[in-house]
């Protein structure tokens, strides 16, 4: 036992070397240096990992669960499964070491939450997530230009700025923007940026402690406040209070607030009036689900961060195609491709995005079948539905029936012989072809191209 634990360290500080140069020193300071190996189930492959607090924990799980995973896998295979959660002997209170101290284990680190508040400043921002990051498309560019008007030098038209969208469409990259463009524009500027639930806790912990006079002037001198996730602040009454009150003070100093939730104000259960009537009183910009355009335009930017960059034009396609809940995951998955194709030295394919990235396609897809997508083809060519599996040669036929063999790859997880089956039991090799010839005709015949968007508007709608 003492020898897999010797073992499991070793593997630790070999991935955490890696990944020190992959987030750099105050990420990797900050979020991964507290972890801990915790223990390891030989019959379900999992491995605990600690952190000390709840916070941290669900920070860690949301952004890093999928590189610490696949690190673990590689380094040993006998581990197939991640768990991250909060040290059982800890208690579940947020993290304080952020910013310069987290880069020093030697640094003194705040001891109540009013001096913690003052230590964060801009060092709680994420440095990866900017303006220059986000790539805007038709459904965000209201929210992206009402974020830099908020970060702007001069005094904004609105404030404070409501960030509305569903998990992993954006919102907390443009609160980070925020912060970080209004501290170049305004350098010297104190800037505090939590989740809502960060927000709750460090309350109660300074009401506790006997110190809200501390949190509160420190609190409020700030010159701009980010608050993430406000929907969590649902049923506290006593924070809904001290935040209201709070936004009065901000306000009346001509301070800058913005605000993200996953629904608009309107919408939050449980708020009380004068709270819901201040986030309501500015901007409230709605961020929607990004089209396949947008989706293709994230990954092609994200393809420019990699020192290379070899993803063929067809798995871009595929994942901006499949992966189409939130952003989140769609960048996730293209990481998760890339390293691991790095890590093992196998070239980036449709097939391994498939066989790697089964998770997340699974949880995206919409069970869209063979079936279906012979009968939107024949409709739409104008064609018996036999047609699919009949013997005919003729253009007419041949060229629609390539068209669905080849959406019955892009669209649904059978192999190359159950869908030749589906066409009148033809040989894997004919799909094959079909698949190849179609891409090939998007590519030089614009007629083709559209052909196949709109029968994939039509199957995905």
């Amino acid at each position: 036992m003492e020898e897999e634990r010797e073992a499991l360290a070793a593997d630790w500080a070999d991935i955490c070397v890696g990944l020190r140069k992959d987030l750099g020193q105050q990420l990797y300071g900050q979020w991964i240096r507290p972890v801990e190996l915790g223990n390891f189930c030989r019959e379900t492959g999992t491995l605990d990992l600690y952190l000390p607090t709840e916070f941290s924990a669900n920070w860690v799980n949301d952004r890093f669960a999928d590189r610490l995973s696949l690190a673990w896998k590689i380094a040993r295979s006998e581990v197939r499964n991640v768990r991250i959660s909060v040290h059982p002997g800890r208690r579940k209170l947020p993290d304080i070491h952020v910013g310069p101290a987290a880069a020093n284990d030697h640094t003194p680190q705040p001891t109540n939450p009013a001096d913690a508040i003052a230590e964060l400043g801009s060092a709680g921002l994420d440095p990866s997530l900017t303006f220059a990051t986000f790539v805007t498309g038709e459904g965000n560019v209201l929210a992206y230009n009402a974020a830099q008007r908020m970060a702007a030098s001069e005094t904004p038209q609105f404030s404070p700025l409501y960030l509305k969208a569903a998990t992993g469409q954006g919102k907390t990259h443009l609160l980070h923007a925020i912060g970080h463009q209004f501290a170049a524009a305004k350098p010297g500027s104190r800037i505090f940026y939590c989740s809502a639930e960060r927000f709750m806790v460090e309350f109660v912990q300074a009401l506790r402690q006997n110190q809200m006079i501390e949190f509160k002037s420190r609190l409020r001198g700030f010159d701009m406040l980010l608050v993430d996730d406000i929907q969590f602040i649902i049923g506290k009454a006593s924070a809904q209070e001290e935040l209201l009150y709070t936004i009065d003070a901000l306000l009346a100093e001509g301070k800058r607030l913005g605000f993200a939730a996953d629904r608009a104000p309107q919408a939050l259960d449980g708020v009380e009036p004068r709270l819901l009537s201040r986030l309501s009183m500015g901007l409230v910009a709605d961020i929607q689900a990004a089209d396949i355009d947008l989706r293709r335009k994230i990954l092609e930017h994200r393809l420019t961060r990699f020192t290379s960059n070899d993803v063929p034009d067809d798995v871009i396609e595929f994942l901006a195609r499949t992966i189409s809940r939130n952003v989140r995951e769609l960048v996730g998955g293209l990481n998760k491709l890339i390293a691991y194709a790095q890590l093992t030295g196998q070239p980036v394919s449709l097939n391994l995005a498939e066989e790697q990235l089964t998770d997340i396609l699974s949880a995206n897809r919409r069970r869209i079948t063979i079936d279906e997508i012979q009968r939107t083809v024949c409709q739409f060519y104008r064609l018996d539905r036999s047609e699919m599996a009949s013997k005919r040669r003729a253009r007419a036929v041949v060229r629609p029936r390539q068209v669905a063999m080849y959406l019955a790859k892009v669209l649904t997880p059978r192999s190359y012989p159950e869908i030749g089956r589906k066409f009148g039991g033809r040989d894997h090799s004919t799909v094959i072809h079909a698949v190849r010839l179609i891409e090939d005709l998007r590519a030089r015949d614009a007629d083709m191209d559209g052909d196949v968007r709109s029968l994939l508007r039509q199957l995905e709608s």
